[in-house]
Parts: structure tokens; sequence; C-alpha cells
């Protein structure tokens, strides 16, 4: 039970009452023995005044009557400058400790009463106090200490168990309070924790806010949007698997079909024809980075890309192939792909890859353009420093939507095109990244878009 939040709750909630208590007690035990001496002045000042109204010697035992029922030793009063012992009786101990009444300061009442609640020795207390009622200047008389003593640890123990009843029951309560109102709100929320755990997946099992508890319906929130968060990613892989197994199988049958297409594509170089001979090369390069693609994707079994195999090349040559590829699939008056890249500009990337990377940036400015029927511009332009190299697509389509925007580099999510997958970009993102590199949206708007390729010459991107 210590090591649950209610038991602990129970054992605190006990503890700190007690330490209430205990701190009312200490005044409240000085308080009761200033009115037990106050009382026995009352009735020692009452019998002195009846003594001295009688006007007459007394018996001895009526005199040590009135002093049993005062419940003092002996009586001493001031009414002018004499002192006069009124009462009188024999002392059973020497006086230990004289007290005066007329000292009221907390501290002091306090310690007088916590040293005679601890000291069981008997002895006679001289007190010293104030007449009431102006029947005098000073009145004084002497007690044994063993009935206040009595009186004391009895008027303790009174304390002590009303205390500790009071805690019982406080601690009681708030233990059944708490239980209803902390515990088993927490309670439920583990156990729908430990439920989702046991199939993430199922969307179903997602926690639904509903505590009016204002820190546990915080908890509730970050839950659910974690568990919503971690729901969607978990089919997102289990998407990805999916794909990545039908495009192993789809791609061992495409393999086939692409050998033959290529052994066509080599049939059409031996056409003697200007249009034929020009477009011929690009078709059997179209088709040889088909093939291999689907031999890579066979190798690895799941759709994962082999490490870059980094060489020098021209990349005005790669970007006007692009330009002339994406071209054929559009008119001109509709959609201008041009290059301005540098003659001569040697970049160091894997061409296949990097042709990929652009070809998809193209193809998806190409696509959009072309979907709004306004014509537009796409331009591949290029820059080197000390660092890196800079490659930049600009367009001058619509823009991307905001989601597009949030989730434009992950799979399934980032689609800046009605009917597109969204792993284009997530693919070309990857492609860039195992270059060293970054591909980033460099600006969007209703005047255009702007993709940039950063490639770093040493292989180490330093540059954000």
């Amino acid at each position: 039970m210590i090591n649950t939040l209610s038991g602990r709750f129970l054992v605190l909630t006990v503890i700190f009452v007690m330490v209430a208590e205990i701190l009312i007690f200490l005044p409240s035990i000085a308080r009761f023995r200033e009115e037990y001496l106050l009382a026995r002045l009352e009735r020692a000042q009452i019998a002195s005044l009846n003594l001295l109204a009688a006007g007459e010697m007394i018996a001895p035992e009526v005199e040590q009557e009135l002093l049993r029922n005062a419940g003092v030793l002996n009586v001493v009063l001031r009414r002018d400058v004499a002192r006069e012992l009124v009462l009188s009786g024999p002392l059973p101990f020497p006086v230990g400790q004289t007290v005066d009444l007329r000292d009221d300061r907390a501290w002091v009442l306090i310690r007088d009463a916590m040293s005679r609640l601890i000291n069981p020795e008997p002895e006679v207390i001289r007190v010293l106090g104030q007449p009431v009622m102006g029947g005098g200047i000073q009145i004084e008389f002497a007690l044994d200490s063993r009935p206040l003593h009595a009186a004391l640890l009895e008027y303790g123990r009174n304390i002590f168990w009303l205390s500790l009843m009071i805690s019982a029951i406080t601690a009681v309560l708030l233990f059944m309070a708490v239980r209803r109102v902390l515990v088993m709100p927490i309670r439920k929320l583990v156990d729908q924790m430990d439920r989702f755990a046991e199939a993430p997946e199922d969307a179903r099992r997602i926690v639904t806010p509903a505590s009016s508890v204002v820190e546990l319906r915080a908890a509730e929130e970050a839950l659910s949007a974690m568990q919503s968060q971690l729901s969607q990613s978990l089919k997102q892989k289990e998407r990805l698997a999916q794909l990545g197994g039908a495009v192993a199988k789809i791609s061992h049958d495409l393999r086939n079909i692409l050998t033959t297409a290529t052994l066509l594509g080599d049939r059409l170089e031996s056409v003697d024809d200007p249009t034929v001979k020009r477009v011929g090369p690009k078709i059997v390069n179209s088709i040889s980075r088909a093939v291999s693609l689907c031999e890579g994707t066979l190798a690895f079994g799941k759709a994962e890309e082999s490490p870059p195999a980094l060489t020098r090349f021209d990349l005005a040559t790669l970007a006007e192939d692009i330009a002339e590829s994406e071209q054929l699939a559009v008119a001109a008056d509709v959609v201008s792909i041009s290059a301005d890249i540098p003659s001569g500009m040697q970049v160091r990337a894997d061409p296949d890859q990097l042709h990929r990377v652009l070809g998809n940036l193209v193809r998806n400015a190409r696509q959009v353009i072309a979907a709004t029927g306004t014509p537009g511009r796409i331009t591949m332009c290029a820059h080197e420093d000390a660092r890196a190299w800079w490659i930049e697509v600009v367009d001058t389509g619509p823009g991307l939507p905001p989601r597009a925007q949030e989730y434009l580099f992950q799979p399934f999510q980032g689609t800046a095109r009605k009917g597109g997958t969204g792993l284009g970009l997530a693919i070309a993102a990857e492609l860039i990244k195992g270059h060293g590199g970054t591909l980033t949206l460099k600006e969007t708007g209703p005047n255009g878009t702007t993709f940039c390729i950063c490639l770093p010459r040493d292989g180490i991107l330093e540059i954000v």
C-alpha cells in the first residue's frame, strides 16, 4: 500500500494532521495550565475574603477544609502595603518553582506548561497573581504540583486521542476523495495506454480526452495526439512495406518487358530518319534507367536505394536531356521547359539518381502548370562556390497549398498536385540526402515555386 499513490497520500495526510495538532497542542496546553492556576487563584481569593469578612479566628479543621476546597496549601493576600498570611497549612515539599501569572508572554506560558508536563517529580509551586475584581494588590498561594501534573497528562491524552481520531477520519475521507478524483482517472488512463499498446495500429483504441481535471485533461490530450501520430506512422510504414513488396513483384515482370523494349530501341538507331535518330537515343536511355531501377529493386527486395555511384559529369548535358524529354509531353506554348546552366559545369554526383530527382521536380511542375490551363515556364539553373553546387528548379506555377508545404517530403502526404501519391518528393529528398546534400523548398507562392538542391563538394553538408 505504501507504494501506491493513494497509500502514500494517506500516510502523508496522517503525518501532516498530527503535525498540525502538535502545533495547536502547545498553545492549548499552555492555556489549560493558565486556566487551572487562575481557577485556584479565584478560589483562594474567595476563601481568604470570606475569612477576612468573618473577622474572627476559625478552627484549624475549617481552615484546612477551605484550603482543600480551594485546591491550595496556603494563601497570602496583600491588600495594601502589608502582606498577610490569611490561610496556612503544612507544605509537603519545599518550594521548587515560582510562577507569576501576570507574565502572559506566550513562550513563557508554553515553556512552563511543557516543563511541568514532562517533570513528574512532586514539589510545591508558589503562584503570584493579581486578585480579581480589585480584591487587593497581590495574591499568592502555594499548591502541590502532583494534581497539576495529573491534569496536564489527562488533558494531553485527550488531545492526543482526539487528534488521532480527527487525523484518521480526515485521512480516510481524503483517501477516498483522491482515489475517486485522481487515482481512478490515472488508472483508467494507464489501462487505455495498455489497451492501445496491444494494437497501436487500431485507431479505435486512441484515447478520447474526457477528464474534467485540467491537468489530466492536458495529459489525455497529449497522449491522444501521440497515439494518433504513432498510429498514422505505423499505417504509413505498413503501406510502404506493402508497396515495397508490390514493387518488387512488378519490377520482376517489368524488367522482362523492358528488356524487349531495349532490343526494339536498339533497332531504332538503325532507322535513317532525323526525328527517329534524335528521339531514339533518349528512348534507349530512358529504358536503360528503368531497367537499372528494376534490377536495383529486385536486388534489395524492397524499395530502398543503393548508395550513389559518385562520378563527375557535365550538368548542362543532363539538364538539357531532361528538358527535351519532358517537353515532348506538352506543347511549348503551354509549358516552356529550359535549362540555363553554364556550359562545362562539372558536378560530382550519381547521374542516374540526379536525373531522377531533377526529372521528378520538372515533371511535377509541368503537370501542375498544365492543370491550371495557364501558360507557364520551367527553368533549371545552377551555380557553384567553394563549398557546394547549387541547382534550382524554378517554375511560374500557382504555388504549393499549405498542407503540401507542411508535409512536403513525407510519403503519401506531401503531394503538390491532385492524384499524386506524395512519394516522388520523399524519394528525391532521400536520394539527395544520400549525396550528403539537401533538397529544400526555397520559395512558393502565386508567382511560382523554387526548389533548391545543394550538393557539397566534400560529401559533407555544412550549409543549411
